[in-house]
């Protein structure tokens, strides 16, 4: 079943990538913000392409959480990034340069070697109302204090990070309600998910995630924004399995590697990020025929 959730997690890794991707392309042609910024994107083909992505990546996070546990699932979403920006970079016809492909190596083998080390086992769908309602007020405060933090006038990155921090809150709290409700549906039915009120928690949770993510799409560049916002799921999701779901992670001589596997991951998205700002611009097929005949 690990195996399994393991897999079902990478394929939401990578559809949530492709939706992120066209969802960039989407928000960077507005100047607009909050809901207006949503009410002029759905009427975007690309936006659209995207949702289906979010969409699909959602579907396969239910899968992977129902199979195993957050502190397992959410991490691997870490390989959203790489993924980003492998499909962001012929989407705006871009090419990443060779040496990002070391930030590609540091995550996939910092990711690898920190959740073999941690081996997140003893996962729960259900947590009492002690638990949840504190870490729904750490985790909402925590949104509402990015957004604060972000006004207009900062510098664009520094908005672009805060609103993918609050945004990647955001996606932790809807992955550790998405995983009680998907529970309460594999448990007890169609009708038992329905009057679970985590059902519509990850709902609301799910669409302040999104929205926050088009605000810091459209505030600052992809290299501030992607970084916090899949480091910050990934670190929220662990303390969240942890504390609410009581989930268990190895101690010992086994936080040697897991640090090791950490300092990796932020080595490879610190690379990947600055990778970005040195994509080279491919030119456009039609472009070049036509320079050619010409």
């Amino acid at each position: 079943m690990i195996e399994l959730a393991a897999a079902f997690a990478v394929a939401g890794a990578a559809s949530n990538a492709v939706g992120t991707a066209f969802q960039r392309k989407a928000a960077a042609a507005s100047s607009r913000g909050g809901i207006r910024l949503l009410a002029e994107l759905v009427r975007r083909p690309f936006w659209v392409l995207g949702m289906i992505g979010v969409v699909g990546a959602a579907l396969f996070q239910s899968l992977a959480l129902v199979n195993g546990p957050l502190a397992l699932v959410q991490p691997l979403f870490i390989l959203e990034l790489p993924f980003a920006l492998l499909v962001a970079a012929p989407l705006m016809h871009r090419r990443l340069p060779h040496w990002g492909w070391w930030g590609v190596a540091g995550c996939v083998l910092g990711l690898a070697m920190l959740l073999a080390a941690a081996a997140p086992h003893g996962a729960l769908d259900q947590a009492p109302l002690s638990r949840w309602i504190p870490a729904l007020s750490l985790c909402v405060g925590a949104m509402a204090g990015c957004v604060l933090l972000a006004t207009p006038g900062r510098p664009a990155a520094r908005r672009a990070a805060l609103l993918a921090a609050a945004s990647a809150t955001g996606n932790a709290l809807t992955a550790a309600l998405l995983k009680s409700a998907s529970g309460t549906f594999a448990d007890e039915g169609f009708l038992a998910f329905l009057r679970s009120w985590q059902t519509y928690g990850f709902a609301l949770a799910g669409v302040a995630a999104v929205l926050l993510l088009e605000n810091a799409l459209q505030a600052g560049p992809l290299v501030a924004a992607q970084p916090a916002l899949t480091i910050g799921d990934a670190m929220v999701s662990l303390v969240l399995g942890i504390a609410l779901l009581r989930e268990q992670v190895r101690t010992g001589w086994w936080l040697v590697p897991q640090a090791c596997g950490a300092l990796l991951i932020v080595a490879g998205v610190l690379v990947l990020s600055r990778a970005v700002q040195h994509i080279a611009v491919v030119p456009d097929a039609t472009a070049k025929s036509e320079e050619a005949a010409g």
